[in-house]
């Protein structure tokens, strides 16, 4: 007996080596079309864009379940259609969409059987989640659902320390989460939101919950928000797939501590605001957007970026003007995102380099004078041309050499200046970064 005890703790310390040393290429694999992706939208909608002060309205303000109640008893998107607002982030170049399912005021875009506080009980009378899957669906978009761990609804939510009602709430969580990933088909990415303090980890029942999760959809990534350690070696079962910065973007690539890429994901605002918030204009600018996207990748990241739909179910008038000039520069430029991530050569200080084999694409977003320096590149480079238009760029040696040779290395090769004439196209416009592409020598 004792001797079979031995042979089993063995068999489990040899297989938890083994999964070990294959938890990051399962992770890898996992989320290798999340990182040919690149770009996706984040959608924050619910009953708070009728306050229009934002998805946290009901806390920031001490706002009372009770008096909360009014923005359910109205709330009405007479002019929700999904399918418009698939073909936007199509039009954008976005290959998946998150849309939050429920939010920390605990109101449901979906038909759950286990609450009444949904949008089917409301004048709505409609499973919302049910007509934004199908649309997306239909433009070849990836599905992501967002979902609160938090909630301001349940009561029992609130009694964190009492074993019983926090045993029901966490019960009530994850039935809701199961109803998410067994009713709607394939579901992409659950992006759950958020632990903090003693909320966190085990407190979820992490790990039976992502135990169910891998049951119901084995090939399902899931954010890091649930409280693990994704840092470690053998990173905890329930850390997640990938990192998820929100409003910053990383100094550097993201590592575990092998130094491992992580791959990760920032969470972006168009505005200042998720929810929908009808005084906040402070909108970024499409260049902006642009810019931030080409840095994500350079460092192994994608951009997540957010629209906030009104209390009619439309995406604000700017938030879609902006969408569709980053679309007009995707549509040219798309090859320098889609499937690339992070160059072998330094960072340049005119842009960045991303890199898809031995492509090589130079985003020239700062203004430049003068000549393109490629440092390093000397004979290494086969040819190079713009993404835009295809057409051949020239290389060539620093012009004025008699003058300018001594302040260039001896390995530097140039491009022509890229930027268009300021006279007809602004700096800050987003048309203004043009992407080279290198081949390289092989």
């Amino acid at each position: 007996m004792k001797y079979l005890s031995v042979i089993i703790l063995s068999f489990i310390l040899s297989s938890s080596m083994i999964f070990g040393q294959n938890t990051y290429e399962v992770r890898q694999q996992r989320t290798e079309w999340f990182r040919d992706a690149r770009f996706g939208m984040f959608i924050h909608w619910g009953i708070y864009a009728i306050p229009a002060r934002g998805e946290w309205v009901k806390n920031r303000e001490n706002i009372s379940t009770e008096d909360y109640q009014q923005y359910f008893d109205a709330f009405d998107p007479v002019d929700y259609n999904p399918k418009e607002w698939a073909k936007l982030a199509k039009k954008a170049g976005m290959k998946y969409a998150v849309i939050t399912t429920k939010h920390h005021d605990g109101f449901c875009l979906f038909d759950s059987k286990y609450t009444d506080y949904k949008a089917t009980r409301t004048p709505a009378k409609r499973d919302l989640i049910r007509e934004f899957v199908d649309a997306f669906r239909a433009e070849g978009i990836k599905i992501g659902f967002y979902y609160s761990l938090i909630d301001w609804y349940q009561p029992d939510f609130a009694n964190s320390r009492d074993e019983q009602a926090w045993n029901r709430y966490i019960d009530y969580m994850h039935k809701q989460v199961e109803e998410l990933l067994t009713n709607y088909g394939k579901i992409d990415i659950l992006w759950v939101d958020y632990s903090a303090g003693e909320l966190s980890g085990e407190k979820w029942k992490a790990t039976k919950l992502v135990e169910m999760v891998r049951r119901l959809q084995p090939h399902i990534l899931i954010d890091n928000r649930l409280g693990g350690n994704m840092f470690k070696d053998t990173p905890d079962f329930f850390a997640g797939d990938f990192g998820g910065p929100e409003q910053i973007t990383p100094p550097a690539i993201i590592r575990d501590d092998s130094g491992r890429p992580i791959p990760w994901e920032l969470c972006l605002t168009l505005n200042n605001s998720w929810g929908y918030n009808r005084t906040d204009f402070n909108y970024k600018t499409a260049h902006n957007i642009i810019y931030t996207l080409i840095n994500c990748v350079s460092k192994n990241g994608n951009l997540l970026l957010n629209v906030g739909p009104d209390a009619k179910g439309v995406i604000p008038k700017r938030s879609v003007e902006i969408l569709e000039e980053v679309g007009e520069w995707m549509q040219a430029n798309h090859e320098s995102i889609y499937g690339c991530g992070p160059a072998q050569f330094e960072k340049p200080e005119w842009g960045w380099y991303t890199q898809k084999g031995d492509e090589v694409y130079a985003h020239v977003t700062n203004f430049n004078i003068g000549q393109i320096c490629l440092r390093g590149m000397l004979g290494k480079i086969k040819s190079a041309s713009l993404v835009a238009d295809r057409s051949e760029l020239r290389l060539s040696e620093i012009s004025n050499s008699n003058t300018n040779g001594k302040y260039v290395g001896k390995d530097d090769i140039f491009l022509p200046n890229l930027q268009p004439r300021l006279t007809t196209t602004p700096p800050n416009d987003a048309s203004s970064i043009r992407v080279a592409k290198l081949i390289l020598q092989k």
